[in-house]
């Protein structure tokens, strides 16, 4: 039965030339067989353009609409000369003669599209921004709640946060920013050997890794690590409806799951940034020692006449305020999870990139307001 069933192509060499034969039952649940729709085509491919043949399926026990237009498609979109069928088949080929034939109108383009499109994009980020400044207001609010009863505060969850968001962090940051102090020391180095200003790096590395380098990189990588780990929590407690069960439970998603992550993150990127930057210059001395023979207790002693003390606080202030932006925007991009697999991967990879940004535009913001503050005159 199951033969029987199979749909077949036959080739029969005769004196008048080649002769296919088909068999079996050429039907969308037949063809549906694993491996019986690539055998079929691979053997139909074969066969194109050849004038000699002679189609015979009239040996099909059953034909539809789907076995009917593979034979079409192998045929050029047209009718052999030489075809055999049965009775019943010849309405099949019929119909996809009529509408093969029948004339594609043209697609016109919108003149409005990209206005359309336009106008969507900005509602959309209208949208972003409306509940953006309602979620810091929320914030707000559940700050000053914590403010009047701290006792009575979400503790646990914050030194939770502050562990993995700073403390996990620390092995990642002191690699990339050992690597990227070596790397700027080395670069500058080979310039500074032309002009003879070998004792100037400590000056470059100095300000350009304490007063910039150091926060955004320390920021840009607590984002893709921190900032994804955050969406993607919320996004799961909201595919698993445990954030519904809060709500019923009148536990408030600000106080124990919003606010927890905004202060360990203003508390832990802070510190990062200390951290970051300390292994930044102490990746500089070493590729400094290497290529200038400058001594680490050279760069030691010169770093802080090098540095003004108010670089160490812009980077402690940029710090505090990077760790903020990224937890709410990964808190907000958490929320707006939709209870399915695909928007939370999508939420998860929109939300690393529009925190990378939203970091990169405030380290822009600092460097305009703080433009005068931080050198030696």
């Amino acid at each position: 039965m199951q033969k029987e069933i199979t749909p077949s192509l036959t080739l029969e060499q005769t004196g008048g030339g080649t002769i296919v034969t088909a068999a079996g039952v050429w039907q969308v649940h037949a063809l549906a067989r694993p491996g019986v729709m690539a055998e079929l085509t691979a053997m139909l491919d074969q066969l194109k353009g050849r004038e000699d043949l002679q189609w015979e399926l009239s040996g099909a026990s059953s034909l539809d609409h789907i076995g009917a237009q593979l034979f079409w498609n192998s045929w050029g979109r047209k009718r052999p000369a030489r075809l055999v069928l049965s009775p019943g088949q010849d309405s099949f080929f019929h119909r996809i003669e009529v509408l093969s034939a029948l004339p594609t109108a043209p697609v016109k383009p919108d003149p409005y599209g990209p206005v359309i499109r336009l106008g969507q994009r900005v509602l959309l980020f209208m949208d972003h921004l409306w509940d953006v400044i309602k979620l810091i207001g929320a914030v707000t609010q559940d700050l000053g709640r914590f403010l009047r009863a701290p006792h009575r505060g979400p503790w646990r969850e914050i030194s939770a946060n502050i562990f993995h968001a700073g403390f996990q962090a620390l092995g990642i940051t002191a690699l990339v920013g050992f690597l990227i102090g070596v790397v700027l020391s080395y670069l500058s180095a080979q310039q500074l050997r032309n002009f003879g200003g070998d004792v100037y790096i400590v000056n470059i590395l100095g300000m350009s890794i304490v007063r910039e380098l150091g926060p955004l990189l320390a920021a840009i990588l607590v984002a893709g690590r921190s900032g994804s780990s955050i969406t993607a929590q919320l996004g799961v407690m909201r595919v698993t409806e445990e954030l519904d069960a809060m709500l019923v439970m009148g536990i408030s998603h600000g106080y124990r799951l919003i606010l927890p992550k905004v202060i360990a993150l203003a508390i832990s990127m802070p510190l990062l940034v200390v951290w970051t930057d300390a292994m930044a210059l102490l990746g500089g001395a070493v590729s400094a020692k290497i290529e200038l023979n400058l001594s680490l207790r050279y760069f030691i002693d010169k770093l802080p006449s090098a540095v003004p003390i108010a670089n160490y606080h812009i980077g402690l202030l940029k710090g505090a305020a990077f760790g903020m932006l990224i937890a709410l925007v990964s808190c907000h991009f958490g929320l707006r999870i939709k209870p399915n697999t695909e928007s939370l991967g999508r939420g998860t990879t929109t939300s690393v990139v529009t925190a990378i940004t939203v970091v990169i535009l405030a380290d822009a913001v600092f460097a305009i307001l703080f433009n005068n503050v931080g050198y030696y005159r």
